[in-house]
Formats: C-alpha cells, structure tokens, sequence
C-alpha cells in the first residue's frame, strides 16, 4: 500500500507562510494499491487530490470517519464526482436517526452548497458502516465507532503484509476508565493494535487538554501512549489545531518526546508525506 497525506489539519483550513511546512488543509489521505484507490475523509485535502488522479482510475472509495465540516468540506470541490466516467462510493458512519445519504444532501444543499447530489453527473453510491469488516479490491477494512461527539468511525486498512490505522478525531481520556492500562477496552485498541502506520489525533499540550475535556480530542502526551500501548511501529500524530503554527507543532514534540526511549517512531503528519507500506515492512527490523 502507498499512502500520501493531503491534509492533516483540524477543525479549520489554515493557510499561511507559517504552516508550510505541516500544511492547513484538513483531512484527507490517499491509499493505493494496484489498481484500488480509497481516500480517507474529504476535508479541504481532497480538492488537491482531484487535480492529480490519473485518467486510468475509473472507481473511487471515500470512507469518511464522520461528517463534521472540516472532514466534508472539500467533497463538493472534488473533481472527480463530475466526471460521468468515474465511479464514486462514499462510506460512512451509520446513526439510529437520519440515513447517510440524507446528511449528505443537507451538504449538497443551499445554503451550504448550489449543487445538489442529485445533479451530479454520476451519483455516488452510498454505503452506511457500523462496526464491521468489509473489503474493497485487496483492502481489507475493519471499522468502528470511536470516542468523538456524534457517530464517528476509526479505519483499519490492511492488504495481508502492512497495516494502516486511522483514527483523526479521537478522545482517549473519556474513551477508557483506565487508559492507558486496560487496552482491551480503550476505544480504538481494535484498530491501531500492532498497525505498521497509526494516523492519531494529537490536537492538544497535556495542558491544554485539561481544559478542553469533552471537546473530542486527545493530547500528544495520550497519542504516543496509545500509540506505545498498541504496539504500533510509527505514529504520526494527526489534527493540527488551525492556530499552531510549523514551529509551535515542532516544538509541541520536542516537549513530549523529552528524553523517553520509544521503540516505534514518532513524527508530527505533514501534509504531501508519502509512505510506501510494502517497503517499509520489508525494510524494518523484527521486533
């Protein structure tokens, strides 16, 4: 699997010379193999990611964790969803109220948007997902509800020699009774353990965290110990909060890193980051 990082953002689109370096579009990532093309929520990301699709791809898959506006707001600019040529699937959280495709014609409505999904060329197929394993071409994809206001789902891609976890928007402290020594029930353990790749929320300074409890994210002092508790073998810390500039993140790392001995690495997720799975896990040491 090759991965590449369109937007790592959270809640706002934050453009400026001062996040060059970690970007401000919000989330979307890219994962391909052979032939299959999934992309990982449709934030502000994925209307760069429609520029560079090559014309061989002829099917699509969006898995949105959930459909707050910084992970939605890029669909409608996606150019691929015009093109009558492509087929579009778009998967997401099921909820005990409205249907999947209702909150998404309230997007594809006015006044939020002029097109409405039923204009689109090509109607995306919709594909409601709990908690579940599923497969798309050689992708097989487990799912589940995670700890963030409204239903929220964290992915788990593996194509049987790498594994990716994807869980962007993420409360660990309100996710288990005991964290980080019960993995077993911490919300998200099923999906991140022993992952090659573990994409995490890290929005927050244990400080700050304090005073945001509740507010569906989690510090970068939790990330690295879920990441440590799951066993995986990187952890790029995800959802950049829009006001933390490319040196305030660095520094955010330095700060929790400290002088603790990690056996997995550690990075802050920029945005254009590319990681090619298969060469990794044939490159990295046996633990």
């Amino acid at each position: 699997m090759k991965v590449k990082v369109w937007g790592c953002r959270g809640s706002l689109p934050s453009p400026g010379p001062e996040n060059y370096t970690y970007g401000g579009n919000t989330s979307c990532i890219q994962v391909t193999h052979g032939e299959t093309c999934i992309i990982l929520d449709s934030g502000s990301g994925i209307q760069r990611l429609g520029k560079f699709i090559t014309p061989a791809v002829r099917e699509m898959h969006i898995l949105l964790t959930h459909l707050h506006i910084d992970h939605t707001m890029g669909l409608g600019f996606f150019a691929p969803l015009y093109n009558p040529d492509i087929e579009i699937h778009i998967w997401g959280p099921a909820t005990a109220g409205h249907p999947l495709i209702d909150r998404l014609r309230r997007y594809f409505s006015p006044p939020l948007f002029p097109i409405r999904l039923t204009e689109l060329p090509n109607h995306p197929i919709i594909h409601e997902l709990s908690n579940e394993f599923f497969s798309i071409g050689d992708i097989r994809i487990h799912c589940e509800y995670l700890c963030h206001p409204g239903p929220t789902l964290g992915y788990r891609l593996s194509d049987g020699k790498a594994t990716i976890a994807y869980i962007p928007d993420h409360e660990l402290r309100l996710a288990s009774n005991d964290f980080p020594n019960d993995p077993e029930w911490t919300s998200g353990y099923e999906i991140a353990k022993s992952a090659d790749l573990l994409f995490h929320d890290g929005s927050y300074t244990a400080r700050e965290y304090s005073r945001k409890v509740g507010w569906g994210h989690s510090s970068i002092d939790d990330a690295i110990a879920f990441a440590k508790m799951c066993k995986v073998k990187k952890l790029a810390i995800f959802h950049h909060e829009p006001s933390r500039s490319d040196l305030e993140i660095e520094q955010m790392l330095q700060d929790s890193l400290g002088n603790e001995e990690l056996d997995f690495e550690v990075q802050m997720c920029a945005e254009g980051n590319e990681y090619n799975l298969e060469d990794e896990v044939e490159n990295s040491p046996e633990r």
